[in-house]
């Protein structure tokens, strides 16, 4: 997770880990061992230079000016990605699912050949960044070639991660630079049928995200930051999933749930009864995310009332108007008893759903995701961090006795609130600093 460009950082001494999100930005100061010295949170200033809000957390927290700081950010609506593949149940299924993993957003996918009207609607989902994939190698190559000389050939800036049938990379390649795209080569996300391949097109969305994301949003008037941030949130979040999983706790879930959406993260290795299940066409990643844009508690609550309704759960008439009202007053928190009985009912569909969603199937034939070894399932987002005491740990609750929900529940995990909000830390912190990483991701596991 390294950025290129940035300086090595101490091995010794605290490290500012800093989180610049859309609407706030969150830093932790931690120690060598791995403990928390201070942690700190501030409105990111979008309006003036992200690094004032930086510096704003460096105060609060009493980091001195030498500090190194290591950064993540979803400021500016994070990384858009489009996915342009071959098939819509093979390779463009792997390339969805190796997008979100490497923390983007996905604004659009397509399969197939590209044609007018697909160009025109590939343009309309504004993507920042262009996963195009297609083929096992050596096997089809025609699409993939098509798509490439389409994208080259189109008025369409966003670069392109090319990640498909490696025996004709170079051909679909020289096709996308013939008018200056830039293009980064990435080997096949789906190499041959059954194996799905995410890390080297990972890396490239990273760095592509950082070279042309971060740089092209005009976040900071200065390169200081482009030096700072390692990747996009949700990408730390679930290497910090990764590192929680080795912790000792067996297969790790968490969910996060924010105001426009909820994400889900796991961390699973297939065992017992569910690793003799069929091989899928384009198998699901071991370490894996998903975003439900419809659920939020915010700017998509009204989306959790549709959720509930579809899902057959309760919620009563208060919650309703509840999830009406908050969408016009994206800032308003509860403030009353009844206030959160309304904001944890939200939370609770929102999380069961999800999690039904992130488990479930993800089509006819193929096999639920192996959660039933999870160990430990950690709730994140401001809902849970700020709940009452208890009210949280009842969300959670919900989401492990959700039997009848269709997915594979953990038979017996614990739940935990990152009520510190420590894991994109963690995820900062794990390739330079492992030893700091699996401290900060055990102290997760502390049930006080």
């Amino acid at each position: 997770m390294t950025n290129p460009g940035s300086e090595p950082v101490a091995q010794d001494g605290p490290i500012l880990c800093v989180d610049v999100g859309s609407t706030f930005t969150k830093g932790l100061l931690v120690a060598a061992d791995g403990s928390v010295c201070r942690a700190a949170a501030t409105p990111t200033t979008l309006a003036t230079d992200v690094l004032d809000g930086i510096d704003t957390v460096r105060a609060l927290t009493g980091a001195p000016r030498e500090t190194p700081v290591v950064a993540c950010s979803s400021a500016g609506g994070g990384l858009r990605l489009a996915v342009v593949g071959y098939e819509a149940s093979v390779t463009a299924l792997a390339g969805h699912r190796v997008g979100l993993s490497a923390g983007a957003r996905i604004v659009h996918v397509f399969a197939g050949r590209l044609d007018r009207a697909s160009m025109a609607d590939l343009r309309a989902s504004r993507p920042d960044l262009v996963l195009l994939v297609g083929g096992t190698d050596g096997g089809n190559a025609d699409v993939l070639l098509h798509n490439a000389t389409r994208l080259g050939s189109a008025r369409f800036t966003a670069p392109v991660v090319l990640a498909g049938n490696a025996d004709v990379a170079d051909r679909a390649r020289a096709a996308l630079e013939r008018t200056g795209r830039t293009v980064v080569v990435a080997d096949n996300v789906l190499p041959r049928i059954g194996v799905i391949a995410p890390q080297s097109a990972r890396t490239a969305i990273r760095a592509a995200f950082l070279r042309h994301v971060i740089g092209g949003k005009h976040l900071s008037r200065s390169a200081d930051f482009v030096r700072l941030v390692r990747c996009a949130t949700p990408d730390a979040v679930l290497r910090g999933v990764e590192v929680l999983a080795g912790a000792g706790v067996g297969d790790a879930l968490t969910i996060d749930i924010g105001g426009a959406t909820t994400d889900v993260y796991s961390a699973v290795t297939p065992m017992g009864e569910d690793a003799g299940v069929r091989r899928e066409i384009s198998p699901q990643l071991r370490f894996a995310r998903t975003v439900e844009a419809d659920l939020g508690m915010r700017w998509s609550a009204p989306g959790v009332v549709e959720a509930a309704d579809r899902e057959h759960l309760t919620l009563g008439s208060t919650t309703r108007a509840c999830a009406e009202a908050v969408l016009h007053d994206v800032a308003h928190l509860p403030g009353s008893p009844g206030e959160w009985e309304s904001e944890l009912a939200l939370a609770t569909v929102a999380a069961v759903v999800a999690a039904r969603r992130h488990g479930r199937a993800a089509g006819p034939g193929e096999a639920p995701r192996a959660l039933r070894d999870v160990g430990i399932l950690i709730g994140s987002g401001g809902v849970l961090r700020h709940a009452p005491t208890g009210s949280a740990e009842r969300v959670l609750g919900a989401v492990l006795a959700d039997h009848g929900g269709g997915w594979l529940v953990p038979r017996a995990a614990r739940g935990r609130v990152d009520s510190a909000y420590v894991l994109f830390a963690v995820g900062l912190l794990a390739d330079d600093h492992p030893r700091r990483a699996d401290a900060l991701a055990r102290s997760l596991l502390d049930p006080r």
